[in-house]
């Protein structure tokens, strides 16, 4: 029998992530059903909101049982299917497990076009949830017009590089959050945003005041907390947030 390695939800988290909330498991593939497919996970996308699944809290989908296989955004190609219409060899993307290989009826995944050129890692970036989310929060909420200033919260990650770079099309001048100097270094020099604030070793409410001295038109809200009350504090009458998360707040043990 074929055999897998899986990650499961052991225990809620109680803050930060810690060793035992989750267990990595060797187990047996369950055997195919009529209706059902295997597929092999090539690409796992780690992301802010498997820790929101990881809670009991109230959210926008139920969250991960204790016990089950973690959920995640996968993307693999098909070994072996009694479903009609799927065959060995077809890319599928989507939501998944944490694990080499699943056994699954097809809800939540998506077939893939085979595109020469383009990685299937593409899935998660441009071609998957994140390239919408960036184009709609920026273009329908933000409404960005040539001349306004654009900031841009976890600027490195996947949503926050597209937005940047959508707003510089627009005529913004586009400034980034991140932490770290690789991560505003690659900001600036290789995405072309006008300038990333460095969280980590720069005050950003000073820096907000010496790159958008009259203020900011649209803050693509991600990270919360303390950095985005800066950020509020420096809108200018009229200007739109929109809010696409809170990573700041994903382990807090209450709120």
């Amino acid at each position: 029998m074929t055999q897998r390695n899986v990650w499961r939800l052991a225990q809620r988290p109680v803050g930060d992530i810690a060793d035992g909330d989750l267990v990595y498991r060797v187990e047996n593939l369950p055997e195919l059903q009529d209706g059902q497919f295997s597929l092999r996970v090539i690409y796992l996308s780690l992301d802010p909101t498997n820790r929101i699944w990881m809670s009991d809290q109230e959210q926008y989908m139920p969250p991960v049982a204790i016990g089950d296989a973690m959920r995640g955004g996968v993307a693999g190609r098909v070994v072996e299917s009694r479903k009609a219409g799927v065959n060995p060899g077809d890319l599928y993307a989507g939501l998944g497990e944490w694990a080499d290989i699943m056994v699954t009826d097809g809800t939540g995944l998506a077939r893939l076009p085979e595109i020469p050129g383009v990685s299937l890692a593409a899935a998660f970036g441009t071609l998957g949830l994140v390239g919408p989310t960036a184009y709609f929060g920026l273009l329908d909420i933000g409404q960005p017009k040539p001349g306004e200033t654009l900031v841009v919260g976890a600027a490195a990650g996947g949503v926050g590089q597209i937005v940047g770079q959508i707003g510089k099309i627009k005529g913004c001048r586009v400034i980034g959050i991140a932490g770290g100097k690789a991560k505003c270094d690659y900001v600036v020099n290789e995405l072309g945003f006008h300038a990333c604030i460095d969280y980590k070793s720069q005050d950003v409410g000073t820096e907000l005041d010496r790159l958008a001295p009259g203020g900011v038109d649209i803050n693509f809200e991600q990270v919360g907390g303390d950095i985005m009350v800066a950020v509020l504090k420096r809108m200018k009458l009229f200007g739109r947030m929109p809010l696409c998360g809170m990573i700041s707040s994903y382990n807090e043990v209450e709120g």
